[in-house]
């Protein structure tokens, strides 16, 4: 064949030339004028047709014409050009990319450019002298063609005026003949003025001026430059300097020399003399280069550096004797026309690619990443504009739309491609009219029309302009089409050849082989990558340009539906077609394995595009690699080109099939495997058949077999594999793989991947056996824990395998491309590994398959025998089909394995704690390896779908690393269901253009997520950032059998549902079994999701539907799809105890919305049936679908669902996951919550403090009688209404805005309330201070009158004794004498008040109540009543009074569920109580007996005396507390009161019990309560006689006025008199401001910034038992456990009084002394203003007095004095110094005041804290009694909760019938097998996986199983075992035996685990 060819015509050719005697010259120019004139090129066709256009596939082809280009190194080449540049530096961008000049230097390292070169084949040099002026680097004696004076844009009159001058000072006028003037400007700029501006300098021509980009990067703007110096140079010839030339003269003589040079060369004679020679030379090397892409040239001129090199070389041909110079001549026209044809090819290239807005992608490539966007949906209109036809193209392809090579486009300018219709009509005669109508003349000129762009040609440009990543999706997409794949691809400019090995990489075809054994047709399934795949090749070549298609043959013979190869006739296909020419496409035909198939085994089928005789080297390939050549021509004639192929082909060994197309016979075989057929006249049906006839003939013999992978082989062509990038990241992966083979694939994991088998799967066992718990259960969960550290040991251990490490090292050393290779290469070369094994056991499955449904489909035979036999038989067939099914999922092995290694290697070494090591061993850089792939776009493993489980560590950490790397981002999460095998993983592949694993019969193992960003486009529509989708292995998985179906189908529905934002449940088919098993299991996913406040959205997608177009149809399979979603809620709803009638109770759903129904997804019967188009409709019609609901949804931060995944798979890990649901998010949000509310209410009460205290002032100086709750409420509105503020604000824009709404409207109505409550209170302390001051006011009153009477005796008897004023012990006597008269006259008509008696009153109360006296005495005595409430036993308070036992058979609390074992006799013994039964039903009468045991009192009935003692000291301190004492005093008939109370509170409790509680109980119980309630009735007794009794009143005064009696006797004035008196009401006025106002402070500054008190409820419990457990105080402890909240204040008092006098002793200080600061000076600016305003208006004593106590009288309680007695002072000033005197002094003590001052007066620091901290829920659980931690008091409708719950044990809950306490977490227990019973005398035993249903106590309470890791506890239990015991009067022993592991605790530990507590 090869002899044949072109190219050796060529050569012989050659031959003779060198033979060739000068007379046969002319003979020669003849045959080169006629081959220049074949070859001829033209470069200017506007129509953009390329030079060897075919109508379709078919075209006149010309001879290929091959020849070897001279080699540039090896010769010495004369430049065509030589440019030198000049002007300013900045001019240009100077850069690689730069094509005039990519170098700073005066020269290039080459000596010519080579970007010039690959541009437009020209030898061109380039000087740089630009910047500034330095002659003597110009070169001498060299001819310069043209200077290009660059100038910036803007600058252009100065520098070209400034240029010129230099130009011609320096070479002389003459030199602008040679100069172009080139303007460069930015990309951005415009300089079409520049023009226009420069026109006015003399020396400038417009044909000498050029605009060019400052980057000089278009190669159009290049062309043009050049153009223009080509017509320059043409006209003026180049410039020769050889030296420095100054002056004028020899400027203009050196012009005229070369004007004189370049006209002798242009000699017309010579012209006239060499016409023929001139004629060849046009002929043969004329180009026609076209100046502008858009305008057309006018003229076609030579270029005449070509045209001067090429006259050159002709003469030599017609003066020389040797015929070398002949062949240098044709050497040159064939190199001439090779490089217009390869300016032409890139003309149109860069044209086409401009017509598809590709231009940038052909330099930085499209990539997967461009697509993995979710983008706005694809336009629905029929026609798209031509610059979006490529990216509709990909977005349809990448949808599996096979109508993507179909874009209709949308006409641009219509006037352009159409005759116009409204041109005027000549007018003429019939016969004219008739003879032009059949003229084939046209009047419309079609050199404007514009045909649309080729389909095909858009294909390959996209193909082009792709990185190899993404040409590999391309080409998949392709194939999953079933479209041809591009085999041989010619570069569209070079037209090197290209084989796109790699993109072919992925596809895999599954096919049937049909064989006859035995008489019968075998079926073979076979499926592997095409790749690897050896089938026999048919390839079609066209020879020359016959009228039938070729392509359209070939679809005949594959698919007659679908047209795999395009042709002539498909939609879209124009004349023009510029990219497809010698591309060879390759397409499979897979047979089905039926009878009806073309070919019994899989073919594989290649197509030449474009004549062959054109493209020798793709011709040569193809013919090589085919089983059969199948050969299209016109004509079979001798002696031309196409018979000389064809002999060639004749003569080679492989089959050969000749089609004729003007031939009409049938095939013939005219020689073994050569056949002829003609195709005219005959139908395509019948000549496909009889084509299909004879190369099934030829197949069925020994024949060649074709392999993807043998083009590797090929020489001459580059293969895309062979890319040093892309062999590099095959070399990593293949070292990888070499260690693997060798090894059964089933056998991989297990032997390099140990870690994710059996261990993990046992790891997975045990792990979820910690939420099941059984027996003993806290030794079973130890035991467990201990086991799981095990099996991470043993993990550990066998870590790092060398393949895993060398992985490791790949991903971390390898650069982007050669990351993404060598992971691409890595699931290739595995899916290659197990391709052979995975067909085998499918082979072996299908075959044992088979045989147990035959078995199953038998008849029951009639003996029991044979029955016997075949039950026995399929038994024995479906173990078998079991153990093929668990080694085909063993050899299931991708790179999700290896990833899952990794994960389990982190899991595993982060659970032990093991420290890092750098390389591939560093275990803590695996979660950032693996981030940087899933935000690249890779699916990550999310639920490992082998073991059934959620590394939950490993997922966490995963996560955290995304959010690092992209930020918190905001994503919607899109899960998908449905049953196995329906779909769901191709439909989200072509939704999102996603890559998740697609295989019929084994899907996705598990869960798989995947990022998918939102485009810049749509972006702003939305509220998040991302789509996170969650594909999941199928529901009713074959491979998972028996009950764990269901429950893994639970488990799964329910954790994707919960995690996604939307679901979309996958339905395929009509078989409503199938849907109904579906429907059940997501109806109660969703039903789950609402109990737990989850609300997901749902789309419903039923797939597979034969008729998506029949309305009515579709509208009764909505109705029908209602019905049974209805039916499955009212199912589930009993399952789940929930009230449900109908789907739309469970979930927002309206099914004329939700459901959308999808076409079946291929057309026709695979393998061979392409994608439905409306699948591909349906795909995007539920994406808009999805996108319309997302944007309603504000998504979820990455780290919030990284929190959600923990909290729902732990969730599921119990049985009940609705009550084991905890999320811990929402969790975190509300004590957020709670933290806020806190500091709103401090806001509120901190506010009312400083109003209740300036409100108190006023009414103590009876300046206010009343208060009004209007007013407090308007005084407290500004503060309220900021807080609304805040609170607004808080709700609105914090980043968990959408989980707060929950609970807003709650949170808003309860600060109104705490304002209302707040108010209420203030409202009536201060109503009880109006009753005091109004109760006060008779004394009050007379106070005046006593003060007057006491300052005028005194004052008149220091008159009587002022002669004795030094006589102090005289003056005291006889003032003393006086002053006991004087307070006799005073108080004579008032009676003392008496102090309380308490101790006297109590036993007469008890006494009254008919109490022996010698009872209460020893009562008294001994003390112990002060600790009845922390008595552990209170069994010596009860007598039995009837027959019934107590505790009938057991004690209250947990079921004995343990098993009588040898050495244990717990049922064994009776109790005392059994043995008391006995006697006391032998009595006849009631006796009272007391109980004698410690441990006959059941459990229960101690908790309930226990809550009695409580609930009396509660109810008894309230009643006592409502008392007026402070106003009217102590009685005593408020103990009388109280006492009744307590005794029938105590009758009413015996009633219902049956025991009676003895005497001294009630006593005991009496004096506790009187005990208790003692310090309150004191302290008001104390003030009520404060404020009331004249006596104590008159003795306090004492001292003041002895003071006033000497200075009166001293002789001092009234002002010092006056000043000390008022100093004297000051002092104790400010003491009580500055203590009042500085606690105020202190607590609001311990509330703000002590930790223990600036958080919420839960972060005041934690220190609250750091304290305890810092000090080991037991009692403390005790107290804490049966009185929280008095353990609470206790705490807070202690660290108040720590942190004022111990730990910030000195801020505390400096609050007191800022408060003293602030009295001092509000009374010296009241001293200022009273003294001014006396002096302005002359007033007396008395306006002084008034207005000084009006100016404080709002923040000091201040008396007035009464004047009369001083209206003899005349000085105010000195009053004032004097009173100012007394202040500092007064200043100066208060600053030394201890702090302790401060309990003496109303506000006290602990107690406003206290407050503020303990008004919140104090609820106890119901087993373990840990207190309800949330910070509202009234949280309805949050159930309580906890998050450390403790052991029961703790409490004195124990096992029934046993002394066994409980060590058990109530949190282990419920989710145990376990029952508890609710009540000590009732037999009902509860499942605690059920406590809620044990009554109301109970089911208020949300107790949520956790693996109860809380080291405080198990510490506690250990360090004060003894005590616990002691106390409970029980053991920790049997099941109760403390685990030996519990004993390894310290204190520090058990105190840090209170902090990982706060933070769960």
């Amino acid at each position: 064949m090869e002899e044949q060819c072109s190219d050796n015509k060529i050569a012989e050719t050659e031959s003779e030339a060198k033979l060739v005697s000068p007379s046969g010259t002319d003979e020669r120019v003849e045959e080169l004028e006629e081959s220049a004139a074949e070859n001829k090129v033209n470069l200017g066709n506007e129509g953009g047709e390329a030079q060897q256009s075919e109508n379709n596939d078919e075209s006149t082809g010309t001879e290929m014409l091959a020849f070897v280009e001279p080699s540039l190194s090896n010769q010495k080449v004369t430049p065509d050009l030589t440019l030198v540049l000049i002007g300013e530096a900045n001019s240009i961008e100077i850069g690689q990319k730069n094509i005039l000049l990519d170098h700073d230097g005066q020269t290039n390292v080459e000596p010519f450019s080579t970007k010039l070169y690959d541009l437009c084949g020209r030898h061109i040099s380039v000087i740089n002298l630009l910047g500034p002026p330095n002659i003597d680097e110009f070169p001498s004696n060299q001819d310069i063609h043209a200077f290009l004076m660059l100038i910036p844009n803007g600058q252009h009159n100065s520098h070209y005026n400034s240029g010129v001058q230099w130009l011609e000072k320096t070479f002389g006028k003459g030199l602008m003949a040679h100069v172009m003037t080139v303007v460069t400007h930015g990309s951005d700029e415009k300089c079409e003025g520049a023009l226009t501006e420069l026109t006015g300098n003399s020396s400038l021509v417009e044909k000498g001026y050029h605009t060019c980009n400052r980057c000089m990067m278009d190669e159009r703007e290049i062309i043009a430059l050049l153009e223009q110096v080509d017509a320059m140079v043409s006209e003026n010839g180049p410039y020769c300097h050889s030296g420095v030339m100054c002056d004028e003269n020899k400027g203009n003589k050196e012009h005229m020399d070369h004007q004189s040079h370049k006209e002798e060369r242009m000699d017309p004679s010579l012209c006239q003399q060499r016409q023929t020679e001139e004629d060849i030379e046009n002929n043969a090397t004329a180009i026609k280069v076209k100046c502008d892409p858009v305008k057309r040239p006018a003229d076609v001129e030579l270029t005449s550096d070509i045209r001067s090199e090429q006259s050159v070389a002709t003469k030599k041909v017609y003066y020389s004797t040797s015929g070398t110079f002949m062949d240098m001549s044709r050497n040159m026209d064939m190199k001439s026309e090779e490089f217009s044809d390869r300016i032409n090819r890139k003309l149109h290239y860069q044209k086409l690619l401009g017509r598809l807005h590709l231009e940038e992608e052909i330099e930085k490539k499209l990539s997967p990443a461009n697509f993995l966007k979710l983008g706005p949906p694809m336009k629905k209109d029929i026609n798209v504009s031509e610059k979006d036809v490529a990216y509709t193209f990909l977005q349809r392809l990448m949808m599996l739309d096979y109508r993507a090579r179909y874009v209709p486009i949308k006409k641009e300018n219509p006037e352009l491609n159409s005759p116009n219709p409204d041109q005027n009509f000549t007018v003429g005669t019939d016969d004219d009219d008739l003879d032009d109508f059949f003229s084939n003349n046209s009047d419309f000129d079609q050199s404007n029309l514009k045909t649309h762009v080729h389909p095909m040609d858009v294909q390959m440009a996209v193909f082009h302009c792709s990185d190899s990543f993404f040409k590999q999706n391309m080409i998949t997409k392709l194939s999953q089409c079933q479209y041809a794949l591009p085999l041989l691809v010619p570069d569209p400019v070079t037209m090197d050849i290209e084989c796109p090995l790699w993109t072919f990489k992925q596809i895999r075809k599954t096919w049937k082989i049909t064989e006859m054994k035995d008489d019968t047709n075998t079926v073979t399934m076979k499926s592997m990558p095409i790749c690897k795949a050896e089938t026999p090749m048919v390839s079609f070549l066209r020879l020359g340009s016959p009228s039938l298609s070729k392509s359209q043959l070939m679809n005949t013979l594959i698919n007659e539906r679908h047209n795999t190869f395009f042709h002539r006739n498909c939609p879209g296909s124009t004349k023009s077609r510029h990219l497809m020419d010698g591309v060879a496409e390759i397409a499979w035909y897979c047979p089905a394995g039926k009878p009806n198939d073309a070919f019994t085994d899989c073919i594989a089928f290649c197509n030449l595009h474009g004549d062959a005789l054109s493209f020798e080297k793709q011709c040569e390939i193809l013919t090589d690699k085919s089983s059969v050549n199948v050969v299209l021509v016109p004509t079979l004639e001798k002696n031309d080109k196409i018979s000389a192929v064809i002999s060639a082909l004749y003569k080679f060994d492989r089959p050969l099939i000749c089609l004729i197309a003007d031939s009409d016979r049938v095939g013939v075989e005219k020689k073994k495997g050569k056949y002829k057929m003609g195709l005219n006249n005959r139908s395509q049906s019948e000549v496909s058949e009889e084509l299909r006839e004879i190369i099934g003939k030829i197949l069925s013999g020994s024949h060649s077999f074709f392999q993807l992978e043998s083009m590797n082989d090929v020489s001459g062509i580059k293969v895309d594999e062979e890319d040093a990038v892309c062999q590099k990241g095959k070399s990593a992966a293949m070292k990888i793989v070499e260690l693997l083979k060798g090894i059964e694939v089933s056998k991989i994991k297990d032997t390099y991947l140990p870690c994710q088998g059996q261990l993990w799967k046992e790891w997975s066992k045990i792990h979820k056996e910690l939420y099941r718990l059984k027996g003993n259960i806290e030794d079973d969960k130890v035991q467990k824990q201990q086991k799981l550290l095990k099996k991470r040991q043993e993990q550990v251990n066998v870590s790092f395998s060398k393949p895993l490490k060398m992985f490791i090292e790949s991903l971390s050393t390898l650069s982007g491309n050669e990351k993404d290779y060598f992971l691409k290469w890595i699931q290739i070369l595995i899916d290659a590994l197990s391709t052979d094994d995975l067909s085998l056991i499918l082979q072996t499955y299908d075959t044992k398959w088979a045989e147990v449904l035959a078995l199953k489909k038998k008849k029951h035979d009639k003996t029991e025998l044979l029955k016997h036999d075949k039950t026995e038989l399929l038994k024995e067939k479906q173990t078998e089909l079991d153990k093929i099914s668990t080694k085909l999922q063993s050899a299931t092995f991708g790179l999700e394995h290896i990833f899952r290694e990794m994960g389990q290697i982190y899991e595993a070494h982060a659970s032990l704690q093991k420290p890092t090591k750098r390389g591939p061993t560093d275990w803590s850089k695996y979660p950032e390896l693996a981030a940087e792939l899933m935000v690249s776009g890779h699916p990550m493993e999310l639920m490992d779908g082998d073991a059934g489980h959620v590394p939950l560590t490993w997922i966490s950490s995963l996560l955290e690393e995304v959010i690092k790397k992209l930020g918190d981002k905001r994503v919607f999460v899109l899960s998908v269901l449905g049953i196995q095998s329906s779909g769901k993983s191709t439909m989200l592949n072509a939704m999102f253009g996603l890559q998740f694993a697609v295989s019929a019969g084994r899907c996705t193992k598990g869960a798989f997520m995947q990022l998918v960003e939102v485009s810049e486009e749509i972006k702003k529509n939305f509220k998040f950032d991302y789509v996170l989708v969650v594909d999941t292995e199928g529901l009713r998985a074959l491979e998972l059998e028996g009950n764990a179906t269901l429950h893994h189908d639970n488990e799964l529905a329910t954790f994707v549902v919960g995690l996604g934002n939307m679901t979309l449940i996958n339905i395929f088919g009509e078989n409503p079994a199938e849907m109904q098993d579906v429907l059940q299991i997501v109806v109660q996913a969703f039903m789950r999701m609402k109990k737990i406040k989850l609300s997901p959205s749902c789309v419903f997608v039923h797939q597979n539907v034969t008729d998506i177009g029949a309305a009515e149809k579709n509208m009764d399979g909505k109705r029908r799809l209602q019905e049974k979603l209805d039916d499955m809620a009212k199912l589930a709803a009993k399952e789940e105890v929930c009230d449900a009638e109908f789907f739309s109770d469970v979930i927002a759903f309206d099914v004329q919305k939700d459901v959308k129904y999808f076409a079946q997804l291929w057309e026709g019967s695979p393998p061979m049936a392409p994608p439905n188009p409306g699948y591909s409709e349906s795909v995007q019609e539920l994406k808009t679908i999805i996108l319309s609901k997302a944007k309603e949804c504000a998504g979820i931060p990455l780290s919030q669902f990284r929190s959600k995944i923990q909290d729902l798979w732990k969730a599921l890990m119990n049985e009940q996951f609705v009550f084991s649901f905890k999320n811990t998010l929402e969790i975190a949000v509300y004590r957020k919550l709670e933290k806020e509310y806190g500091n709103w209410t401090w806001k509120l009460r901190s506010n009312m403090l400083t109003i209740e205290n300036e409100l108190h002032t006023k009414i103590q100086n009876r300046k206010l009688d009343t208060v009004e709750v209007n007013y407090l409420h308007q005084e407290l509105n500004k503060t309220y209404e900021e807080i609304q503020k805040e609170m607004t604000k808080y709700f609105d824009d914090d980043r968990d805005k959408d989980m707060l709404v929950q609970w807003r409207g709650r949170f808003e109505d309860k600060i109104k309330d705490f304002r209302n409550e707040l108010v209420k209170g203030v409202k009536r302390k201060l109503d009880e201070v109006i009753q005091q001051k109004k109760a006060c006011k008779k004394l009050d009153d007379k106070k005046t009158e006593f003060e007057n009477n006491l300052l005028q005796k005194s004052k008149e008897l220091a008159h009587k004794l002022k002669d004795q004023a030094k006589n102090e012990q005289e003056l005291e006597k006889q003032f003393n004498s006086v002053w006991s008269g004087l307070v006799r006259q005073l108080t004579a008509d008032t009676k003392p008040i008496e102090d309380m008696n308490y101790d006297e009153d109590q036993s007469t109360v008890l006494q009254d109540l008919g109490f022996e006296w010698s009872l209460v005495n020893d009562s008294k005595t001994s003390g112990e009543y002060k600790n009845i409430s922390e008595v552990s036993d209170y069994i010596h308070y009860v007598s039995l009074t009837k027959h019934n036992d107590l505790s009938g058979t057991s004690q209250q609390s947990q079921a004995n569920d343990e098993k009588n074992t040898k050495g244990q006799g717990y049922h064994i013994v009776s109790t005392l109580w059994g043995g008391f039964k006995r006697i006391f039903n032998s009595v006849p009468t009631q006796q009272m007996k007391p109980l004698t045991s410690n441990s006959d009192l059941p459990y229960d009935e101690q908790k309930q005396i226990r809550s009695l003692i409580d609930d009396v000291e509660k109810q008894t301190i309230n009643l006592i507390k409502q008392k007026p004492v402070a106003s009217r005093g102590y009685s005593l008939t408020y103990l009388q009161e109280a006492a009744n109370n307590v005794k029938e509170k105590v009758t009413e409790f015996e009633s219902k019990k049956k025991f009676a509680l003895k005497k001294e109980f009630t006593v005991d119980l009496l004096l506790y309560v009187f005990h208790r309630a003692w310090t309150w009735l004191s302290e008001s007794h104390k003030e009520f006689k404060m404020n009331n009794d004249a006596h104590s009143y008159v003795d306090s005064k004492k001292m003041q006025y002895y003071r006033v009696f000497q200075n009166f006797c001293k002789g001092s004035s009234s002002a010092v008199v006056l000043g000390e008196l008022i100093c004297d009401k000051l002092k104790s006025s400010t003491v009580e401001a500055v203590c009042n106002n500085t606690a105020i402070d202190l607590a609001g500054e311990m509330r703000c910034n002590f930790p223990a008190f600036n958080g919420n409820r839960l972060n005041l419990e934690k220190h609250v038992l750091k304290s305890l457990a810092e000090k080991e105080n037991f009692d403390g402890f005790i107290t804490y456990k049966r009185h929280p909240r008095r353990q609470v204040e206790e705490f807070i008092r202690e660290e108040v009084q720590k942190y004022i006098f111990t730990d910030n002793k000195y801020k505390s200080l400096n609050i007191l002394k800022k408060n003293v600061d602030d009295i001092k000076n509000l009374v010296s600016q009241a001293l200022h203003d009273a003294t001014e305003k006396v002096k302005i208006h002359n007033g007396d004593p008395d306006i002084w007095m008034e207005k000084f106590s009006s100016l404080l009288k709002d923040k000091l309680t201040f008396d007035n004095i009464c004047c009369q007695n001083f209206s003899d002072l005349n000085s105010f000033d000195f009053l004032k110094e004097e009173i100012e005197k007394g202040l500092e002094s007064i200043v100066k003590e208060l600053r030394s005041l201890s702090l302790d001052e401060m309990d003496k007066f109303r506000m006290k620091p602990d107690q406003i804290l206290i407050d503020q901290l303990c008004n919140c829920c104090w609820v106890k659980c119901p087993f373990c009694a840990a207190v309800c931690t949330n910070t509202l008091e009234d949280h309805s409708p949050d159930k309580h909760n906890v998050p450390f719950h403790r052991p029961s044990g703790i409490t004195g809950f124990h096992t029934r019938g046993t002394e066994n306490l409980v060590i058990d977490f109530c949190t282990t227990l419920v989710a145990s097998d376990r029952h508890f019973y609710p009540s000590h005398d009732k037999e009902n035993r509860i499942p605690y996986k059920e406590y809620h249903t044990a009554g109301e106590k109970y089911a208020s309470w949300k107790i949520t199983p956790d693996e109860s890791k809380l080291t405080y506890w198990k510490w506690f239990v250990c360090r004060f075992q003894k005590q616990l015991e002691d106390h409970n009067k029980r053991k920790f022993q049997g099941r109760g035996a403390i685990p030996s592991d519990w004993r390894n605790y310290k204190k520090q530990e058990a105190i840090d685990s209170l902090d990982e507590m706060y933070i769960l």
